[in-house]
């Protein structure tokens, strides 16, 4: 039997060495075989990689973008709210301040940084310090674009809590390396700036740089980008806005890392941590920036549009995540003026409601009474109330015990939003009685719309005014009945009494309109006339001599799609239309007569700026050029004749210039509305309540020269002062052709044509 050798340190040393050796041959080689397991995701334990195709095109989901027709973007569709950028496009202290920070060493590793893997395995493991991170900027974008932490790329042995990040890891320092592989330095940086989040809805270093500082990232200050890269740390306990000496504390930290880095002196330094954080905070949303509501509406169509155009490969267009481009009619400028012009007037219209409506309550009935249990009613309505009635059944006392808890709340005022106490009844009560508005301005010759305004706040009122909503239009139907009796050969000079006039359809009643002010003149004008004024009993005339069937047809034509009824009182604006297609159809008599539904969607582009879908407007002839033209003469009217409801106008805009507009008032003053028209441009304006039952006291307070069309004149007077936008005051161009019919008055043949038409008769039966 051989004894074993005397022990001696010689010995235990070589067995030591020989077996740290064997443990890290071992190691490496089980290390390299699960690496390898990993990248195959072997029998489906690791979870899944992104493949080759995917690395090259990087499925990061982009914002889709609405721009203008002057190039500003309007706002975006998103679920996370990104837009891409360039690395041209990015501030250099941007790019020092993050490397500085983030990645050191960024330049000279291949994606893995093995120096930092070992500082933080020292610091971190071994002595239990904070050594920071060890991930490159190449394994963060892995980790941004890929979703390598999420359940969807997650194994069977992903759920073993200790193995999990190792294997996370693994998969990020694999698809690093790949990274660097397929992509620059510069373009790995830009991706992961495009890809991160800095809070406040923010993704992305463009929208970041916008909703933080408003402004584009190659503006950015030192101070303003040192913010921003501290915001990857923790971007809501760093956050500028919630944590502002947080933010402070973790900007002059990324600001020490630059001087160390070389990228700041230290007497910059000394200078730059000194300076306060100074924001210009802009939450971006659809509540906020230019045409709220017209970008509600955009997206329903393009929602709509995603479903019926499909991609090259058979797949749907995400409107949310493809990055499109959306190039609208809009002009930026013109959508500013309008909006300015609609706040201007409507607050001090609201005011005036205020102090007519005194203690009272605005919702009246026809005998100008308080409606009972108006809101009561009205609450019924509400999501709220639903909610309320789906958990408490029919047990009415809480559902108005809580219908009546106040709670905190920021609500809408025109002298800014502010913070209060109120239940939803109050709520309910205070929001009621606001007044509404809806406008809208096209270029008749392109059908372009240029400025939309649905209403007076989108963030409080969502319901848009302008092709959702329909009303009454009252007299600013009447060119509808006129433009009908031009076709038929009727001149602007023909003449007509403003008396009483019957109009008879078998098995109704008679109608008998009265003028607005309740008398008649009994005085013999021209139609021309009688429109500028609006003077009832002679458009009832004029319905009684054509029949409501020609004036439907003639309306249909021009562009006006809501039903109308076949009565007689359809001339007064009975039946309900929007604002969207009344410009439209007046557009109709700039235009020469060509209709052109109005358009607003130029074209759409992908991410990348190539053509997906171009837009045509639908354009059909509707009257011919000469009755066009005769129609602007008319509605010229209002500015010229007598009496004119537009003659209220400022000079400043009419002044070597031709314009023509009608006003239009419901009965009780539910509805006040203001076609306008120039030589380029046509608008429509409507203003009332969002329930018909709110409205002025006074007929003269709510009418339409005095709720709507102040703003219009507003508009064009902002229009006409901003040369940039190339329109001109100027006359609406006359046909070429001479005119058939005669509208020099004093040449008019008064007798034969008078005469020989004038067959009124108050017992005879019409139609």
């Amino acid at each position: 039997m051989v004894k074993p050798g005397p022990f001696t340190q010689e010995n235990w040393a070589s067995k030591t060495i020989n077996y740290l050796w064997k443990a890290f041959l071992g190691g490496l080689v089980f290390f390299v075989l699960f690496v390898w397991m990993v990248s195959i995701n072997f029998l489906g334990l690791f979870g899944s990689l992104p493949d080759f195709k995917a690395l090259e095109n990087p499925d990061s989901e982009l914002a889709s973008g609405i721009y203008s027709s002057d190039g500003v973007l309007l706002g975006s569709f998103a679920r996370e709210n990104r837009s891409p950028v360039s690395y041209e496009e990015l501030a250099p202290n941007l790019v020092q301040a993050l490397i500085a920070t983030e990645d050191e060493r960024f330049e000279e590793h291949s994606g893995i940084d093995l120096q930092a893997m070992l500082r933080v395995f020292v610091k971190s493991i071994i002595l239990r310090q904070d050594a920071g991170g060890g991930s490159t900027l190449s394994q963060q974008t892995a980790k941004n674009l890929f979703k390598t932490r999420t359940d969807a790329s997650s194994g069977f042995l992903s759920k073993v809590p200790g193995l999990r990040m190792l294997i996370v890891k693994t998969k990020e320092w694999i698809v690093a390396t790949q990274l660097e592989r397929a992509y620059t330095k510069n373009e790995i940086l830009t991706l992961y700036l495009d890809t991160s989040e800095f809070g406040s809805n923010a993704f992305g270093i463009k929208t970041a740089s916008k909703t933080f500082f408003n402004k584009l990232p190659q503006e950015l200050t030192i101070q303003e980008s040192a913010v921003l890269v501290g915001l990857f740390k923790a971007p809501t306990y760093y956050s500028p806005v919630f944590n502002p000496e947080n933010s402070l504390r973790r900007r002059n930290t990324v600001l020490s890392q630059m001087v160390k880095n070389e990228f700041l002196t230290e007497t910059e330094y000394d200078s730059i941590s000194k300076l306060p954080i100074v924001l210009d905070y802009q939450v971006q949303n659809q509540n906020q920036g230019l045409a709220t509501y017209f970008r509600e509406i955009v997206k329903a169509d393009l929602i709509k549009w995603s479903k019926e155009n499909l991609k090259s490969d058979g797949s749907a267009y995400d409107l949310f995540g493809d990055g499109l481009k959306i190039y609208v009619t809009i002009d930026s400028r013109m959508q500013r003026y309008a909006e300015e012009s609609m706040k201007d007037h409507m607050k001090e219209l609201q005011k005036a409601f205020y102090k007519e409506m005194g203690t009272r309550d605005p919702w009246i009935n026809e005998s100008f009474q308080v409606i009972p249990n108006f809101i009561e009613t009205a609450v019924t309505r509400t999501e709220a109330y639903r909610l309320l009635k789906k958990r408490y059944g029919d047990n009415t006392d809480s559902i108005n015990l809580r219908l009546n808890e106040k709670k905190k709340m920021r609500i809408f005022s025109w002298e800014g939003e502010r913070d209060t106490l109120m239940s939803t009844m109050d709520s309910m009560r205070y929001y009621k009685k606001f007044l509404q508005t809806g406008m809208m301005t096209m270029d008749p010759a392109t059908g372009h719309i240029k400025a939309w305004v649905g209403g007076i706040d989108h963030k409080y009122f969502k319901f848009d005014h302008v092709k959702q909503g329909k009303r009454q239009p009252g007299s600013t139907f009447k060119p509808f009945v006129y433009a009908a009796a031009i076709e038929n050969g009727y001149s602007p000079c023909y003449s007509v009494v403003d008396q009483p006039v019957e109009v008879y359809i078998p098995g109704q009643p008679a109608w008998s309109p009265s003028n607005s002010d309740g008398k008649f003149s009994y005085e013999r004008m021209t139609i021309r006339k009688a429109m500028a004024q609006s003077i009832n009993s002679v458009t009832a005339y004029m319905m009684k001599k054509l029949s409501p069937l020609i004036v439907i047809e003639t309306a249909r034509r021009l562009g006006i799609t809501s039903d109308l009824e076949e009565v007689p009182s359809l001339a007064l604006g009975v039946n309900d239309v929007s604002v969207f297609e009344m410009v439209g159809a007046f557009g109709t008599f700039v235009n020469k007569g060509e209709h052109i539904t109005p358009y607003y969607i130029d074209r759409i582009e992908d991410k990348n700026g190539n053509l997906i879908h171009q837009f045509t407007p639908k354009k059909k002839p509707a009257m011919s050029e000469e009755h066009a033209y005769l129609m602007t003469y008319m509605l010229r009217g209002g500015f010229e004749e007598e009496s004119g409801t537009s003659q209220g106008v400022a000079s400043a805009i009419r002044v070597g210039n031709e314009l023509g507009g009608k006003t239009g008032t419901t009965q009780n003053g539910s509805d006040g509305w203001y076609m306008g028209i120039s030589k380029d441009l046509v608008s429509g304006i409507w203003v009332g309540g969002d329930d018909r039952a709110i409205h002025f006291r006074s007929w003269s307070a709510g009418q339409g020269a005095k709720t709507a069309r102040p703003i219009w004149a507003k508009f064009m007077a902002k229009v006409y002062d901003d040369t940039s936008l190339g329109y001109t005051k100027g006359a609406f161009p006359r046909p070429e052709r001479p005119l058939s019919i005669e509208i020099d008055c004093d040449k008019y043949e008064f007798d034969s044509q008078q005469n020989a038409g004038f067959d009124y008769d108050a017992k005879k039966n019409d139609f």
